[in-house]
């Protein structure tokens, strides 16, 4: 592409500031949880009718459960290497009833409202580009843009589209809202939820006693065995963040299940832990107990090579040419970054600047949606200049 073409590019998308607030605005205004099928779908309705109205092609691929997932797409402009893959996820973790409890709103120039920076933002800045390129003749490699719709519990659906997508990309550019302090994300921890599940023997509490096995009693042991596998000096956490069981009060528990969070940095980390978790759950600390271990869902850590340091600095002088500075950190939770590191140089994090994700106090700089999307652009025009 010309430099009259990239001109044109970061012009356009100059002037787009209260179309994509309006975007936005639509997107917010939609109660989007994981579980809502429904719901994930009519954000979806929303990018499908802004992409086709800019002349960029959207296909939709059907999920079971979840949301349906949907892959727009922008061709290149003659030869290419491999295609350029924007993502974003459109479920939240709100429950039905909040968009309208917490209207979007814009106070001081930050805009408000469940979901606006983790990651409704990141999926406006993404139909923008994409209709950035569809209006000035392409880029010089494909685009595609994955708008994925069951991340927040790591993507038991759509993981297998982002692993394909990833396998035919150059390089992956996850739109997850940028630190509050304008950085980007250039690693990511893995993690695994999982639940244990507790078996043990009814009994009257007071007349039968000694009859009874208490899965509970079991549970909380197995909590505090868990518990001593954090090892914050490696960044090995785990949390037994939801706990339930038992019968009634008066009735010795014949059952108790525990919801395991495990965050971790490396591969070999994760077989260590995984290693030790199963340990824990084999012995029963109370005889007559047993247990079993169930993964509920699970993310790959997003581990930075030589390939992914050098898309880093390529986006960094793109953002400075656009007139903001950044670097690039790690960070404990997890994207679905991690799925596609594995096969293509990834950067996360590179959607407009917000915090409070996951909290009613959540909220997006509104300032930084266009100049995220100009830097996303100079980043996918400087691609061939730079051997990437």
């Amino acid at each position: 592409m010309t430099r009259s073409k990239e001109s044109q590019v970061i012009a356009w998308l100059a002037g787009q500031h209260g179309a994509m607030v309006e975007l936005l605005r639509r997107m917010v205004a939609i109660d989007s949880g994981t579980y809502d099928k429904a719901g994930v779908d009519k954000v979806g309705d929303v990018v499908r009718e802004f992409l086709s109205a800019h002349d960029v092609q959207v296909d939709i691929l059907p999920q079971r459960v979840y949301g349906d997932c949907l892959r727009a797409s922008v061709p290149a402009r003659g030869a290419n290497a491999g295609n350029v893959l924007l993502l974003g996820h459109r479920d939240t973790v709100f429950p039905k009833g909040e968009a309208a409890r917490r209207p979007f709103a814009i106070r001081d120039g930050k805009a408000f409202g469940p979901g606006v920076m983790d990651m409704k933002a990141g999926l406006v800045m993404n139909c923008f580009v994409l209709a950035a390129f569809a209006r000035f003749g392409g880029a010089p490699a494909p685009i595609v843009a994955l708008f994925t719709a069951d991340e927040e519990i790591g993507s038991p659906e759509g993981r297998p589209i982002v692993e394909a997508e990833a396998r035919m990309a150059r390089v992956v550019l996850n739109s997850e809202p940028a630190r509050i302090t304008g950085n980007v994300v250039t690693g990511r921890k893995g993690g695994i939820f999982m639940t244990m599940r507790i078996t043990g023997k009814a009994a009257h509490s007071g007349v039968h006693f000694r009859d009874g096995i208490s899965a509970i009693s079991e549970l909380a042991r197995k909590i505090v065995a868990i518990d001593t596998l954090t090892d914050l000096d490696r960044g090995i956490t785990l949390n037994v963040g939801l706990v339930k069981g038992g019968q009634s009060v008066n009735t010795m528990a014949p059952s108790a299940e525990g919801q395991i969070d495990l965050r971790y940095v490396t591969p070999a980390d994760r077989d260590e832990v995984m290693a030790k978790i199963g340990a824990i759950i084999e012995r029963s600390f109370i005889p007559g107990t047993s247990a079993a271990l169930g993964i509920n869902g699970e993310f790959l850590p997003m581990v930075p090579t030589e390939a992914s340091n050098n898309l880093f600095e390529l986006y960094a002088a793109a953002a400075s040419a656009t007139g903001f500075q950044t670097k690039g950190e790690f960070a404990g939770s997890c994207s679905e970054s991690g799925f596609t590191a594995q096969f293509a140089p990834t950067l996360c994090a590179v959607g407009p600047e917000g915090l409070g994700g996951h909290t009613a106090e959540e909220f997006l700089r509104v300032e930084t949606i266009v100049p995220r999307a100009q830097a996303c652009a100079r980043l996918i025009l400087d691609l061939e200049r730079s051997g990437l």
